[in-house]
């Protein structure tokens, strides 16, 4: 009888043991059939690393160095290049002494009409390979305004990058370089961090070569202000904070987990020195995918808009609630405003409302509603939960755009960015001025030239940062990838060349 029952409970064992291994291959180990265009194959480096073997890393253990094998060949060293300007802000005038001294420079250098100049700047930073073909997502403020993008991998191999496209708001950029079989890393789910993780940060801080450091994950959704600084109210900041070291040349550089797979963009420190002292930032990698997506796809953010402005009420004492007439016992995200022509007003939402969860997450802080709804475009359905008089509410809410509408959002063009009526020159008026080429500024609008510069109507750009332009479509392409632009160029009539500097994100 008792062989009987041993003979029946090692059958059930190994019948169990099967079905747990088989369950295991079917829905739990881990298939790499990537999200956002990336491929469906494990990228070489990662089988170099071994993370085909499931028994390469003891259970229970902690052991970074698959990890990190796996990706440093993914995380590369950016060097860019801003060339020397001549600068200058001036209207155009006429020297009413020429005809007693001849020489205009002389007259400008005595009174005030020279040109400033801004030497050649060098910086750098890192980026992250995410697909095989050359595509990079780094920071925004790593690229921004350089004129010369150079790409170093872990290998050695140097590549020039074109800037595929920028958002200050959310400090992402996307560049490519012309390469094909590259390593890449693959996107984790920032979703499923865990304060308390242990993560890796890479990248090429001070110039060293490529870098790894360990920490964990302290916090999630920081807000520091430093894209405010940049985007103004539009900025989008829910950070991971995490104790593992990192330095200038660190930004843009890559987050991974224990698994080696992306999780975040090392973006900032917070420091009063400027180098590591205890704590970093980095952009979670479930708005990073979104943005890059939209980036490469449109060359500009599909960012969509919940139409409310709000306050974090449970960051405020008691007494500043009084006094902008919030109930000292409210918590949560309370609803000062839902704009008339915005998704919230449209689904009922109301000043005093309380948002309490967006798709079934619950949100605690802004910078979570904000990671949130920044994973969707314009004419996407969001289910929203607020409470209104102690009573929850769930409702449907059709997200537009900035413009109040669900448009998807083009790439604006260099009219709309200036702020101004332009046209090509023709050739016979570019023979007569002797130039090869160039764009009249018709008439100035309301826009960053009107606001920023003391540009007059007929000028004619024939440069931006230093570079020919002939043509209005040489305009758009000059100004596509830049926040910060130098126009030079001339006015009929007068002697001279005048630079002026304009912000194109208008802050």
């Amino acid at each position: 009888m008792k062989l009987k029952q041993i003979l029946a409970t090692i059958a059930i064992s190994a019948i169990t043991a099967l079905g747990v291994i088989w369950g295991y291959g079917k829905f739990i180990k881990p298939n790499y059939e990537g999200s956002n265009g990336q491929q469906s194959t494990l990228p070489s480096n990662y089988k170099y690393a071994g993370f085909e073997n499931e028994a390469a890393t003891p259970p229970g253990s902690v052991d970074f160095t698959q990890s990190a094998q796996a990706a440093i060949p993914a995380v590369v060293h950016i060097r860019t290049k801003t060339n020397a300007k001549q600068i200058t802000n001036s209207t155009p005038r006429s020297n009413p002494y020429s005809d007693f001294f001849g020489d205009d420079d002389l007259f400008n250098q005595l009174f005030g009409g020279g040109r400033g100049y801004v030497p050649e700047q060098r910086a750098s930073g890192s980026g992250v390979i995410i697909s095989a073909d050359g595509y990079i997502v780094t920071n925004n403020h790593v690229v921004a305004d350089a004129d010369v993008v150079t790409v170093s991998l872990s290998n050695k191999k140097t590549y020039t990058a074109k800037v595929i496209g920028r958002d200050p708001a959310y400090d992402l950029a996307v560049i490519k370089v012309d390469a094909s079989n590259l390593p890449y890393l693959l996107y984790g789910n920032s979703d499923n961090v865990k304060i308390g993780q242990w993560v890796l940060a890479i990248g090429y801080p001070l110039n060293l070569e490529a870098t790894v450091t360990a920490g964990i994950i302290s916090a999630k959704a920081r807000t520091l202000g430093l894209n405010k600084q940049k985007a103004g109210a539009t900025a989008v900041e829910s950070y991971l904070q995490t104790d593992a070291a990192v330095n200038q040349g660190n930004s843009g550089g890559a987050l991974i987990d224990t698994d080696g797979k992306l999780i975040g963009i090392n973006s900032a420190i917070a420091s009063p020195t400027g180098y590591y002292s205890g704590y970093s930032y980095a952009i979670p990698v479930n708005i990073t995918k979104k943005v890059v997506d939209d980036l490469i796809k449109y060359g500009t953010v599909q960012r969509a808009y919940l139409g409310v402005s709000y306050v974090d009420a449970g960051d405020l004492t008691p007494e500043e609630k009084k006094k902008i007439e919030l109930p000292s016992e409210i918590t949560g995200i309370y609803v000062n405003e839902a704009v008339p022509d915005g998704g919230a007003y449209a689904a009922g939402i109301r000043k005093g409302d309380i948002i309490k969860s967006i798709n079934n997450t619950n949100l605690q802080s802004g910078a979570e509603m904000q990671e949130q709804i920044s994973r969707f475009k314009p004419g996407d359905k969001i289910n929203v939960v607020y409470v209104r008089n102690n009573k929850e509410i769930s409702t449907t809410v059709t997200l537009k755009n900035k413009a109040g509408n669900l448009s998807m959002v083009k790439q604006a063009d260099a009219m709309d960015k200036l702020g101004a009526d332009l046209s090509t020159l023709d050739e016979k008026r570019a023979k007569e001025y002797g130039v090869n080429g160039g764009v009249v500024v018709r008439k100035i609008k309301d826009g960053a030239l009107n606001d920023q510069t003391r540009m007059k109507d007929s000028f004619v750009i024939i440069k931006v940062d230093d570079k020919d332009v002939k043509s209005t479509d040489d305009l758009n392409k000059a100004i596509a990838d830049k926040k910060t632009v130098t126009l030079s160029g001339f006015y009929p009539g007068y002697d001279g060349l005048y630079d002026y500097q304009v912000d194109l994100d208008g802050n």
